[in-house]
């Protein structure tokens, strides 16, 4: 089990820049969990391809469903916790939920964001570092 942030999420669906090794994590470790947070922010993702007239909305939706089969289980968020962190970081309420969720659940969160790897070693690594590579 791992938690996965949205740009993973991303990345797997959408077949683009880092979609290879996405799926390589998938392969590795397929049990993915993350907060409710990250439907929002996959919307959001999505709702700038399709304004960019990259993505059909058809083709936004069948992302979008991928990503809900990709994600076990939703976990809920001690929002105490995410404010702790948030106090303990830079980072984004935003962020600090994958984190809180990955502490809660005793696993890694696999991220691509720098910030939150320097802020948070113990809890998020990065998918290169999660493969081994």
């Amino acid at each position: 089990m791992i938690v996965v942030d949205v740009n993973i999420l991303a990345y797997f669906v959408l077949r683009g820049e880092n979609a290879a090794l996405a799926s390589s994590v998938a392969e590795k470790d397929s049990d993915w969990r993350a907060p409710r947070l990250w439907r929002s922010e996959m919307l959001n993702i999505l709702s700038g391809y399709i304004r960019r007239g990259t993505l059909s909305v058809g083709t936004a939706m069948h992302a979008f469903q991928e990503a809900d089969l990709a994600v076990k289980a939703q976990v809920p968020v001690d929002e105490w916790r995410v404010l702790e962190l948030v106090n303990l970081s830079a980072c984004s309420s935003y962020d600090c939920e994958y984190v809180a969720v990955a502490e809660a659940l005793q696993v890694p969160l696999i991220t691509n964001d720098k910030q939150i790897w320097r802020s948070f070693p113990r809890a998020a690594i990065s998918m290169q570092d999660f493969l081994g590579l």
